[in-house]
C-alpha cells in the first residue's frame, strides 16, 4: 500500500539580525557555518560591511531565540536594536538616526583609542631613542613599561575579547592574529625589562618592542576608524532616502474645522490629508481634491515634476511643488513605497554576491594557515638565522601575523554592493540582492514586453467600426458593460471610452475571461464576446464582413478587439497604446552596448511590428501573439546556447517569464511598482532604466574585481616580505609598517568602492556609457 502526502511545502520566513563583534571574513564564515547547522535554517548570509545576518528559516522549527543562540555559540553577540525590525516600532527617520548615533559612538571610541595609542607610541619612541648619557636603557624600559602595559590592556582589550570569544568555540579570526602578534612583542619586552640579567645570561638581545606593540594597536584602530567612516558613507544612500520622509501630516478635519498637524505615526489608512506648496507628501495615497505638480526625483530619478489630479496616486516623501491638494491615505508605516524601497535596499546591501564565495573559501582556512606560516617562520629564523636570531625571529613572526589580517578580503565585495545598490536606489533602480546585481552585468539579450514597457500602458479606443445594421454606441455599450468585469488593460480602455458617453453600465452575467484571448458573458440577455479574431473563429463566429476594415486599422499599429453579439460579428474596436518617448533611445543604448533587443507581446503581428519599428527593434526579433503562459518558454528558447537573458515586464502579468529569465526586470511607476516580482525593479516608467541598471551592474562588478585583486595581491606580496625573504638584500618589514599596511589595505578597498557614489545611475545618463563611470557635474 502506497501512502501519498498532500501536505503543502512549509512556508519560510526571513529575518535580519545585526551582529556585533565581526572584524574579518573569518568571522563571517564562522557565523554562517553555525547558523546553517541550526535546525530549521534553510540559508544564512552574513555581511561584514553592514554587520547584518540575513537568515531564511522555518518558523515552526526555529525562532529568533534559536537563531540568536547560534550566533552567540559562534562567539558573537546581537546588537540591541535590530535594524531590520526597527520600522515596526519606530519611524524610518528615528531608526536611521538611532543607527547613525550608534555608528558614531563606535567610531568615536575607535578614534579615541587610536589617538591615545599612537600618542603613547610616539612618546615611547622618543624615550627609547633619547641620548642615554645620563639614563640607562634599563631604567628607560621600566618607565615605559607602565604606559605600554596600559595601552596593551586598554586599547587591546577589544582584540583580546574577540579572540577569546572565537577561541572558546574553536575559532580563529583577525583579532586572534592581532592579539598574538602584539602580545608577543609586549610580553618579550616585559621579560627584558623585569629580568635583564636573565636575558644577558641567555645570550639574547635585550631590545624591547614596546613601541611596536603600541603603534601596531594604534594603527590598526586608526584603520578601523577610517574603515568605519567609509562604510558609513557607503551606507549613506538609505539615510539620504529616509531624509526625504516627512515628519508630520496635515489632517483634514472637515469643511468648517481647521486642519490638524499630527505626527506621521498617527496617520491611518483612509485619512484625508492636505499638502501645501513646498510640503513633503507624508504617506502614499490617492488625490481627491485639487491638483499640483509633484517632484518624484528622489524615488524615480526623473527630474521633471509629474502633474497630479484627482484619481492619481501620490507617493510618500515626494515633494509637492506649486499647487495644493487633498489626498486619501492608502498606505502608511511599513507599507509605504519608501518603506518598502528602504527594506529592499537593506536586503540587497545585506546580501552576498556569488563572486564573494571565492573570498569566503580562502578566508575560511586563511587565519589558521597564517598562524602555521608565522610559527614556521619563527622556528626557521631562530634555528638558522644570523644574530640576533631571536630579534629577527620575533620580528618576522609579528610581521606575518599582523600583515596577513584578512580584513580587505571580507570587505571587497559587500562594500561595493552597498555603494552600488545605494546609488541605484537614489535613481529608482532597485536590486533585490547581490545575485541579481552580479548577473545583470552579464546580460547579452534584453526582451521587452510591449504594453506598459515600451508603450505607455494606457491604451485608448481610437476608432469604432460597426457591422451593417449595428449602432456603434450600442456596440460600445454592450462591450464596455461586459469588460467592467475584466482587469485587462484593453478592457479598461474600452470602459474608459464608454464612460465619456455614460455608457457601459448594463448588468452582465456568466462572465468568463479566457487568458490572452478575450472575455465572454451575457449582457441584458444578449450573448457578447469581446476578444481576438482567433477566439471568434474558435467559437464558430464568422468575421468576413469586417475583415477589410479590421486589417486596415491593424496595419496602422492599432490593436483590434472584435465584438460579437448573439453569435454574429458586430464590429471592431481599434485600440492604440502610444509608444513611450524614451523607448527608441532605450533600445539604441542597449544595442550600442552590444546587447540584442527583442520584443514579446500577446498582441497581433501587425500591431507588434508597428511598435517595434517605432522603437528601432528589428522585425526578426519580434515575438507576437504569444500567450502569457508561453512567454516563459520563449525566454527559455532565447537562453539556448548560454545567452544571458533579461526580461523586462510589468512584474505581475509577466511573472512566469520574469522568473524564468536570468534577470527579471519589473518596470512600473510609483507606489504600484511590483518589487516582489523580479530581481531588479525600476521605480520609474522610463525604459532607459534598463540600460542604466546594466551600466551600474557593470561598474559595480568591475569595482568588486578590483577590490578582490588588490586584497589577494596584498597578502601574496607582503606575507613573503614579512617572512624575511628579502633579508638577504637588506629589506625587512617592520611590524609597525605591517600594521599600517594592513589597516590601509582595508581602507583602500572601501575607498575604491565609494567611487561608485559618483556613478550617474539616472536613466537619461546611460546613453553611450554602459560600463563606464560617469562623474556628475
Amino acid at each position: 500500500m502506497k501512502l501519498e502526502s498532500n501536505a503543502s511545502p512549509r512556508a519560510t520566513a526571513e529575518i535580519f539580525l545585526p551582529v556585533a563583534g565581526m572584524t574579518c571574513a573569518s568571522c563571517v564564515n564562522r557565523i554562517e557555518r553555525f547558523l546553517k547547522k541550526t535546525p530549521g535554517v534553510e540559508n544564512a548570509t552574513v555581511n561584514l560591511a553592514t554587520e547584518i545576518a540575513t537568515i531564511r528559516y522555518l518558523p515552526e522549527v526555529a525562532g529568533r531565540a534559536e537563531l540568536a543562540g547560534a550566533i552567540e555559540a559562534a562567539g558573537y553577540d546581537l546588537k540591541a536594536a535590530p535594524a531590520g525590525e526597527s520600522g515596526a516600532t519606530r519611524s524610518l527617520r528615528e531608526a536611521a538616526e538611532a543607527d547613525a548615533a550608534e555608528r558614531s559612538g563606535r567610531a568615536n571610541r575607535l578614534l579615541l583609542e587610536a589617538a591615545v595609542s599612537i600618542g603613547v607610541a610616539v612618546a615611547i619612541m622618543i624615550a627609547m631613542f633619547w641620548p642615554q648619557t645620563s639614563v640607562p636603557m634599563t631604567d628607560v624600559n621600566r618607565v615605559i613599561l607602565l604606559p605600554a602595559t596600559f595601552i596593551q590592556l586598554w586599547a587591546g582589550r577589544r582584540f583580546y575579547a574577540a579572540a577569546w570569544r572565537a577561541g572558546r568555540h574553536g575559532g580563529l579570526t583577525m583579532d586572534t592574529l592581532v592579539a598574538i602578534g602584539t602580545t608577543a612583542a609586549w610580553a618579550y619586552s616585559v621579560g627584558v625589562t623585569l629580568f635583564p640579567e636573565a636575558i644577558h645570561e641567555a645570550g639574547l638581545n635585550p631590545d624591547t618592542y614596546f613601541d611596536s606593540s603600541t603603534i601596531i594597536l594604534g594603527l590598526i584602530l586608526l584603520g578601523r576608524w577610517l574603515e568605519a567612516r567609509a562604510k558609513t558613507q557607503a551606507a549613506g544612500a538609505i539615510r539620504r532616502l529616509i531624509g526625504h520622509q516627512a515628519t508630520s501630516a496635515r489632517l483634514v478635519r472637515g469643511a468648517d474645522a481647521a486642519d490638524e498637524v499630527i505626527g506621521l505615526e498617527q496617520v491611518r489608512p483612509g485619512d484625508l490629508l492636505r499638502v501645501r506648496p513646498g510640503d513633503r507628501i507624508p504617506v502614499d495615497g490617492v488625490v481627491t481634491e485639487g491638483a499640483s505638480a509633484v517632484d518624484e526625483a528622489m524615488l524615480t530619478g526623473e527630474a521633471m515634476p509629474v502633474v497630479k489630479a484627482p484619481g492619481d496616486d501620490v507617493i510618500g516623501a515626494t515633494l509637492n511643488t506649486t499647487g495644493s491638494f487633498v489626498f486619501r491615505a492608502t498606505r502608511v508605516g511599513a507599507d509605504t513605497a519608501l518603506a518598502r524601497i528602504v527594506a529592499l535596499v537593506e536586503h540587497a546591501q545585506g546580501s552576498k554576491a556569488p563572486i564573494q564565495r571565492l573570498a569566503d573559501r580562502v578566508s575560511e582556512i586563511f587565519v589558521p594557515a597564517v598562524l602555521v606560516i608565522a610559527v614556521a617562520t619563527f622556528i626557521v629564523w631562530f634555528a638558522f638565522g644570523a644574530e640576533p636570531r631571536l630579534t629577527l625571529a620575533l620580528t618576522a613572526f609579528i610581521g606575518v601575523v599582523i600583515v596577513a589580517c584578512p580584513c580587505a578580503m571580507g570587505l571587497a565585495t559587500p562594500t561595493a554592493i552597498m555603494a552600488g545598490t545605494g546609488r541605484g536606489a537614489e535613481a529608482g533602480i532597485l536590486f533585490r540582492g547581490g545575485e541579481s546585481l552580479e548577473m545583470a552585468h552579464r546580460v547579452s539579450v534584453v526582451v521587452f514586453d510591449k504594453t506598459g514597457t515600451l508603450t505607455s500602458g494606457l491604451p485608448e479606443v481610437v476608432a469604432i467600426e460597426a457591422a451593417d445594421g449595428v449602432d456603434p454606441l450600442e456596440l460600445l455599450d454592450l462591450a464596455a458593460s461586459l469588460e467592467r468585469g475584466s482587469e485587462h488593460p484593453l478592457g479598461a480602455a474600452i470602459v474608459a471610452r464608454a464612460n465619456r458617453d455614460e455608457l457601459g453600465f448594463r448588468a452582465s452575467t456568466d462572465f468568463e475571461a479566457i487568458t490572452g484571448r478575450g472575455v465572454t458573458g451575457t449582457v441584458d440577455g444578449r450573448r457578447v464576446v469581446v476578444g481576438t479574431a482567433s477566439l471568434l473563429a474558435e467559437l464558430g463566429i464568422a468575421t468576413d464582413g469586417l475583415d477589410r476594415p479590421a486589417n486596415v486599422l491593424a496595419g496602422t499599429g492599432r490593436t483590434i478587439a472584435w465584438v460579437a453579439i448573439d453569435g454574429r460579428a458586430a464590429g471592431v474596436l481599434a485600440i492604440a497604446d502610444p509608444i513611450k518617448p524614451a523607448a527608441a533611445a532605450a533600445v539604441r543604448e542597449l544595442e550600442q552596448a552590444g546587447i540584442e533587443v527583442w520584443m514579446i507581446t500577446g498582441d497581433s503581428v501587425s500591431a507588434a511590428e508597428t511598435v517595434a519599428a517605432a522603437a528601432g527593434i528589428d522585425r526578426a526579433r519580434v515575438m507576437a501573439e504569444i500567450l502569457p503562459g508561453e512567454k516563459a518558454a520563449a525566454i527559455e528558447r532565447l537562453q539556448a546556447g548560454g545567452r544571458v537573458v533579461a526580461m523586462v515586464g510589468d512584474g505581475i502579468n509577466d511573472a512566469p517569464a520574469l522568473a524564468r529569465a536570468d534577470v527579471g526586470i519589473a518596470i512600473g511607476s510609483g507606489a504600484d511598482v511590483a518589487i516582489e516580482a523580479a530581481g531588479v525593479t525600476l521605480v520609474g516608467g522610463d525604459p532607459r532604466g534598463v540600460a542604466a541598471a546594466i551600466a551600474l551592474s557593470r561598474a559595480t562588478m568591475a569595482t568588486v574585481r578590483e577590490n578582490l585583486f588588490w586584497a589577494f595581491a596584498y597578502n601574496i606580496l607582503l606575507i613573503p616580505v614579512a617572512m624575511g625573504v628579502l633579508v638577504p638584500i637588506g629589506l625587512t618589514l617592520n611590524p609597525a609598517l605591517a600594521a599600517a599596511a594592513m589597516a590601509m589595505s582595508s581602507v583602500a578597498v572601501v575607498t575604491n568602492s565609494l567611487r561608485l557614489r559618483r556613478f550617474d545611475a539616472r536613466p537619461a545618463a546611460a546613453s553611450g556609457v554602459i560600463g563606464s563611470l560617469v562623474v556628475e557635474p
